[in-house]
């Protein structure tokens, strides 16, 4: 065995590295890495999986994290947002592409008819709460001064700030925010009030007849604020497997849409803010989805990819931050109480229940004034149910950033079964197990916790992995074979 003098390496990242590629098994340690495929924060996990033959008792197979040369099995952190991990991010992006895109053109259990139903693209926006900076454009698209008499540049930082920040309405900003998954819930009951009353019928009648399926993702605008973009459909009262009634036409659809949203009001009341009546904004935008391999430019195709593109974003696509603010220690109480009810000041946080103090945070001015906005009205008692001091990193958001309706298309649950049933039949013929009754292995597995993240050294093979699949997509991407 060679031991290596390391002592001259300054790196401890460099030296952790030479350990590990002088391991006697690096080449699993590598391929564990090549495996996650990039995922920048994979979960480290420790235990054992035994598969057993459930009708003769054999041992079919047996692991053990203990033979791995880290002493670990590293699997992907799955987490959605690219600002975290963009390996995973893209998996989660290409699942939402496959769902969307299978409710408009079918496939994934829905059939092909399904482009003929009445489809539109609809864009909720939120209402304004002061003038901002802003990058205006003439109907020919050239760029007009902003109110500030600048003509800023696409990078401005200051494009969706406030023009005066001491009169811009940052509580209603918040609670537009916070209300916003509320405002697409009373939309979608308005709409359905709405179609029905265009087609003549009562709200149980048209039910009988047709059923309005939808898909959404939210987005944050340069401001802060959250606004929506869906895809809706009609279909037959058994969802997509029957067409809508000829009368039910995407020009009625269309303009369902568009009472539906200017009804939708939220009113929010509070001694510290007054009376505030939140609703969607002027700027609705409602389009036909053409059909698949149409010459448009709302295709199947493009509605699906920009819908999938958005799903991976979070508030720090605004300039905001993509992990919560609050101390974990008092679970943002600032202080925990003791048996007889004495409360104890937390001193990880100081009693402030923040993890950082917002001060010290790395973010915009206007997004900082907007986190403290939630720290401030989340104290409140009549907006104690919205938690908003666990939600100031989404800026107030508290929704989730893409559903569908039931009768949509596929899940994304199914979409992920399916890939784990392809890798459980991989790992198999990789280990040459014999092909048997799916019902017949029985899989005894535990698995405890360990941590998460690389070694320095791992971290810099990982680093090389994400580096090198980046450029093998940007050769895919222009063209390359």
């Amino acid at each position: 065995m060679v031991i290596l003098d390391l002592r001259h390496v300054a790196s401890p990242a460099v030296r952790d590295l030479l350990h590990l590629v002088n391991h006697p098994d690096f080449d699993r340690a590598q391929q564990q890495i090549e495996h996650l495929g990039g995922c920048t924060e994979p979960v480290r996990l420790t235990g054992q999986s035994t598969t057993v033959d459930a009708a003769t008792g054999a041992v079919l197979r047996s692991y053990a994290s203990s033979d791995e040369p880290t002493g670990s099995l590293l699997t992907t952190c799955g987490n959605r947002r690219a600002s975290r991990c963009p390996a995973c991010s893209r998996l989660y992006a290409a699942d939402t592409y496959h769902l969307i895109r299978a409710g408009l053109s079918g496939g994934k259990t829905v059939p092909d008819s399904v482009r003929t139903h009445p489809r539109v693209f609809a864009t909720l926006t939120p209402p304004s709460f002061g003038p901002v900076h802003n990058r205006p454009t003439t109907p020919g698209g050239d760029v007009r001064p902003c109110r500030c008499r600048k003509l800023h540049e696409l990078n401005d930082a200051l494009i969706g700030t406030p023009l005066n920040p001491a009169t811009y309405d940052y509580a209603g900003a918040v609670l537009f925010n916070a209300h916003a998954s509320t405002l697409w819930a009373r939309f979608t009951t308005y709409l359905r009030r709405e179609l029905a009353a265009r087609l003549g019928m009562t709200q149980k009648a048209a039910h009988a007849v047709l059923r309005i399926s939808f898909a959404k993702v939210a987005e944050y605008q340069q401001r802060g604020l959250v606004h929506f973009h869906a895809v809706i459909r009609l279909d037959g009262p058994d969802g997509s497997s029957q067409p809508p009634p000829p009368y039910a036409t995407v020009a009625v659809l269309a303009d369902a849409v568009r009472a539906a949203a200017a009804r939708v009001r939220v009113t929010v009341e509070s001694d510290a803010v007054g009376e505030r009546e939140l609703g969607w904004g002027e700027q609705l935008d409602v389009r036909e989805i053409a059909a698949f391999g149409a010459d448009a430019e709302f295709t199947d195709q493009a509605v699906a990819a920009y819908v999938a593109k958005y799903a991976t974003k979070s508030a720090d696509a605004s300039g905001s931050l993509d992990h919560a603010l609050f101390c974990r220690s008092c679970q943002g109480r600032g202080a925990a109480v003791l048996p007889h009810g004495t409360p104890l000041p937390c001193t990880a946080c100081d009693g402030t229940g923040q993890s950082r103090p917002l001060p010290r945070l790395a973010v915009a001015r206007h997004v900082r004034q907007m986190i403290r906005t939630c720290w401030e009205l989340g104290r409140l008692s009549e907006f104690a149910d919205l938690k908003l001091w666990k939600w100031a990193h989404m800026l107030g958001f508290r929704g989730h950033f893409s559903t569908k309706s039931r009768a949509y298309s596929t899940t994304l649950g199914a979409l992920r079964d399916v890939r784990r049933a392809w890798r459980a039949e991989q790992a198999r013929a990789h280990a040459g197990l014999p092909d048997l009754d799916p019902t017949t292995p029985l899989v005894i597995s535990r698995w405890d916790y360990l941590g998460s993240g690389y070694s320095p050294g791992a971290a810099l093979l990982a680093a090389h992995v994400r580096h090198r699949r980046e450029l093998e997509r940007q050769f895919t991407a222009e063209g390359g074979c």
